[in-house]
């Protein structure tokens, strides 16, 4: 009876912040000077989740900052390769739903927002899309873990063609260029 009794006083909070820790892998970043792919290898990340409840079942306004910094060989003239540090930032926003009661709570989520590419003095920023799931433990009102698993898809080039037209119809060809990446994430989290 104590458990629900918590558990239930846990889900009633408005905001929920959880700095995490995590591994970031996949994606390979295409180098059009050299016609080549830079691989991305996987590194870990950090960064932070701010959740702002809005009804009592479970939906919360989502904002998400994450931080990785990986290495990646970059080819040289006759074979030979040297390496750079690349750093990868998401800033992105979107909504979260918890999915029922109790002190083990999962979760959906889709964000949408900004992903920078940095290094050496350079950067880009390009539009990007994530979506994923976990699960929240929360033993107590206000300290609990959450466990996040998270799919990113940076739009990193793109462009669209009119095709055939009509006077009520034109037929577009969108082409588009995606870095898809994997994190794995755990934090505490302290409900407010």
């Amino acid at each position: 009876m104590l458990c629900v009794f918590v558990a239930g006083t846990a889900q009633a909070q408005v905001v929920q912040l959880t700095p995490f820790a995590g591994y970031r892998f996949g994606g390979d970043l295409y180098e059009e000077i050299t016609a080549t792919a830079l691989d991305l290898d996987g590194a870990p990340s950090f960064g932070g989740i701010a959740d702002i409840f809005v009804d009592d079942e479970g939906l919360a306004f989502t904002f998400l900052y994450s931080h990785q910094e990986a290495e990646v060989d970059i080819p040289g003239p006759g074979g030979s390769s040297s390496s750079a540090d690349l750093l990868v930032d998401h800033w992105m926003a979107g909504g979260t739903q918890d999915i029922g009661r109790g002190w083990v709570v999962p979760f959906l989520s889709g964000l949408l927002g900004l992903t920078r590419f940095g290094g050496d003095g350079d950067s880009e920023v390009r539009f990007s899309l994530a979506g994923g799931g976990g699960v929240k433990l929360l033993p107590t009102e206000h300290v609990g873990l959450r466990l996040d698993g998270r799919v990113y898809a940076v739009f990193v080039d793109g462009g669209a063609s009119t095709g055939v037209c009509s006077p009520s119809l034109c037929v577009v060809a969108l082409d588009a260029a995606v870095l898809w990446q994997a994190e794995f994430t755990a934090g505490v989290a302290f409900s407010f």
